[in-house]
């Protein structure tokens, strides 16, 4: 079983930066790969990164790629996405998930566990 719980969101500046953390309960952390996915108010929800189950691969969005970083510590069942140089358009509740596969996925629907997001606000 997989139980996902975010942490590290909160209110910044723009420029600024932030690490969101994402710890998983459950015994099998290393057989899932993860994702990072964020939804701003009226919008779904949009990929940001994904890193594959032994953090050799990594995928990163368009909008975010040179700004984050997705990186996990397998031994502490954690995933983390740094982030700096933030701008409003960042405001969101991000999101991590976990699907069973060796490969890293960017398709919100191929996610099989998600956790219950952390708000990033970035002001200007």
């Amino acid at each position: 079983q997989v139980h996902l719980v975010e942490s590290g969101g909160g209110l910044v500046q723009a420029g600024g930066s932030l690490r969101l953390s994402c710890v998983d309960s459950g015994r099998t952390f290393d057989s899932y790969s993860m994702g990072w996915f964020r939804q701003a108010p009226g919008k779904e929800r949009e990929f940001v990164a994904a890193i594959s189950w032994s953090g050799s691969s990594t995928k990163y969005s368009d909008s975010m790629k040179g700004r984050v970083t997705i990186s996990r510590d397998n031994a502490k069942n954690t995933v983390y996405l740094q982030m700096h140089s933030l701008k409003p358009e960042d405001t969101a509740v991000y999101y991590c998930a976990a699907v069973a596969t060796l490969a890293l996925r960017i398709a919100a629907e191929q996610y099989d566990y998600w956790g219950q997001g952390t708000q990033v606000t970035v002001s200007s």
